[in-house]
């Protein structure tokens, strides 16, 4: 097995051990050496939002002192899901390899696939409706946004 995916492998296992979350491990390598290794920890956190890619992600960026890293890459024992996949290109991770598929979750019971769905306007059940509240409003954020003379874009 691959080295990197080996030990994205022994973090997931950590949760067919424990009860943090679901099978899902992640680490995150630069210059050929790990910076990050995280499991899923939605349960251990009650943070939905807390599975392996992201929480490798905060640890790498925590480590390395900065947000980009684009002179990373990320081995996943799935394909992430969008909100993971979102965060890995934020982050701007250019490489990405992962075991299992979206398919492969759906099967055991994880929402990826639909996700992904929902996103294409292809769900056969929408499960959450989305309305735009107070647009004008919110874009003169923007343009205050824009006139900032030292503002840091990510």
């Amino acid at each position: 097995m691959n080295e990197y995916m080996k030990a994205a492998y022994d973090e997931a296992m950590k949760n067919i051990t424990g009860s943090e979350g679901g099978p899902f491990g992640a680490v995150i390598v630069k210059d050929g050496e790990i910076v990050a290794s995280a499991h899923n920890q939605v349960l251990a956190t009650n943070d939905p939002t807390m599975h392996a890619e992201i929480a490798a992600i905060r640890m790498a960026t925590r480590r390395l002192g900065r947000f980009h890293l684009e002179d990373c890459e990320i081995y996943a024992t799935c394909e992430p899901c969008p909100m993971c996949m979102a965060a890995i290109i934020w982050a701007k991770i250019p490489k990405v390899y992962f075991g299992a598929n979206r398919k492969d979750a759906e099967d055991i019971g994880f929402d990826d696939n639909y996700i992904y769905e929902f996103i294409a306007g292809s769900a056969r059940e929408i499960k959450t409706y989305c309305y735009i509240l107070e647009h004008d409003s919110c874009v003169k954020l923007f343009d205050q946004w824009i006139k900032k003379e030292n503002k840091e874009m990510y």
